[in-house]
């Protein structure tokens, strides 16, 4: 059987970009049972109310859906479990240090497969408040609409 390569994407939380300032993100290995990993390659996962946190210098995965594996047996997986990333050192101990400070957090972006191995995008983020989630809905409109009136200035040019 040849191997995977690329990236493949399982889930993504686009409601974390609207909802948090992204600092800085991270590429997380993901310690998996094995119907986990076959449930994943039929894209069967939500990572809506996921986040990571911080116990004794490992950084934890919780609320992260991966539904049970249809085929699976009495060695089924739990859908909600707590799920161990693989970070090195320095990184965990730059991320002990960020979220020590108050309103930082830990929120998964991604869930995907790299060269056949599981994978999660961590992001560093801050909590938005609610005028800022309204400028920046206001500064994509701008840029929307700006991209709408050039693109129609070129189709005048070009007839």
């Amino acid at each position: 059987m040849a191997k995977e390569t690329g990236r493949k994407i399982i889930a993504q939380n686009k409601k974390a970009r609207h909802d948090y300032l992204i600092l800085d993100t991270y590429e997380c290995g993901l310690v998996l049972t094995g119907t986990e990993v076959k449930s994943l390659r039929q894209g069967r996962a939500s990572l809506v109310d996921g986040f990571a946190q911080l116990d004794d210098a490992e950084v934890w995965l919780h609320n992260v859906h991966i539904a049970e594996y249809s085929q699976g047996t009495w060695t089924n997986h739990s859908a909600r479990r707590k799920r161990k990333l693989l970070l090195h050192r320095a990184e965990i101990d730059k991320l002990i240090g960020k979220t020590k400070e108050t309103g930082f957090t830990l929120v998964p972006l991604a869930l995907y497969f790299k060269d056949g191995r599981a994978k999660v995008e961590l992001a560093l983020a801050k909590g938005k408040k609610e005028y800022d989630k309204r400028q920046t809905l206001r500064e994509k409109q701008d840029r929307r609409e700006a991209d709408r009136v050039m693109s129609a200035v070129k189709r005048k040019e070009r007839a």
